[in-house]
């Protein structure tokens, strides 16, 4: 069964809504992307509305590091430190917004989003 961005089909209640109209492909949602550090570096695109792609990053090994001055260095990513979203994922290892990532230029918290734009950005702490 697809995965859908739509209304539940529950109530609060637990009684059911009855839609008018099925699912759209333009409401399908996608599974995260759930970005691993790994050695090579890995892109899933995606065809959407109006025949436009969407990157989602899967594997990463650097980062795209900004210190104070807005000076940016290409780092690589050692392991991930903290995640305030889910401390689940520091075990897996994997990156999300605001995770905190142990590189070589020292800590750094990842501003971008890696499964939405296919691009690893972050600032030193």
């Amino acid at each position: 069964m697809a995965r859908s961005q739509e209304k539940s089909q529950r109530k609060a209640s637990g009684g059911r809504y009855h839609f008018v109209r099925t699912k759209r492909k333009f409401e399908l949602a996608r599974y995260a992307a759930n970005t691993k550090v790994t050695e090579a570096r890995k892109v899933r695109s995606t065809r959407t509305v109006g025949g436009n792609q969407k990157k989602a990053l899967l594997e990463v090994s650097h980062i795209n590091v900004a210190d104070a001055k807005g000076k940016s260095v290409k780092a690589k990513i050692l392991n991930v430190v903290e995640n305030p979203a889910n401390p689940n994922l520091v075990r897996r290892n994997i990156i999300t917004k605001g995770a905190v990532v142990e590189t070589e230029k020292g800590r750094v918290r990842v501003t971008s989003r890696p499964g939405q734009e296919s691009a690893l950005n972050g600032v030193l702490i």
